[in-house]
């Protein structure tokens, strides 16, 4: 079946404006010959980072913050779901902010989370001893595997959860 012109006689087409010209800087043969862009991206990375650390204690106050209203109103799947969303984000950005031992951690509960079917099944203390984890090593500063606290703290809590993952199928066991 092909479009014919008059399907479209009622709609109108809005060509937005090339307005990009005037947002970047354009450069000269010269310059553009030695523009290193991986240099200018380090670069970039070295000024940011000095926000890393607040970024990452934003993101701490946003699980705590979850976690707060986990304690509050129970464990069920609408108050799960933002602390979550909120480990989920902690996973994904703490090793580009500096944290890999926090992102660890999230990523442990994150794995706590999606394996077991039932909300009513996850156990809440496991829940409470990640987030309070991720908290105190976000506010102690512990990056990495070098705090021995922090990296003791995330083989424990992985133990403790690989025990408790035991009497679920995983999901790639699951098919």
């Amino acid at each position: 079946m092909t479009t014919s012109d008059s399907d479209f006689s009622d709609a109108e087409f809005i060509t937005p404006p090339d307005e990009w010209r005037k947002k970047v800087r354009v450069m000269g043969k010269r310059e553009a010959a030695k523009f290193d862009p991986v240099k200018a991206a380090e670069q970039a990375i070295a000024r940011l980072a000095q926000n890393f650390p607040s970024w990452m204690e934003a993101e701490a106050k946003t699980l705590a913050a979850s976690h707060e209203i986990v304690l509050r109103e129970g464990l069920t799947q609408e108050t799960l779901d933002p602390l979550y969303q909120s480990t989920h984000n902690i996973k994904g950005q703490a090793l580009t902010l500096g944290f890999p031992l926090v992102g660890a951690v999230a990523g442990n509960l994150c794995r706590l989370i999606e394996t077991i079917p039932s909300v009513d099944e996850i156990p809440l203390p496991l829940l409470s001893k990640h987030v309070e984890s991720i908290r105190a090593m976000v506010s102690e500063n512990a990056r990495d595997e070098a705090n021995e606290t922090g990296a003791t703290l995330l083989a424990t809590l992985r133990t403790v959860t690989d025990e408790v993952l035991a009497n679920y199928p995983s999901l790639d066991e699951q098919g």
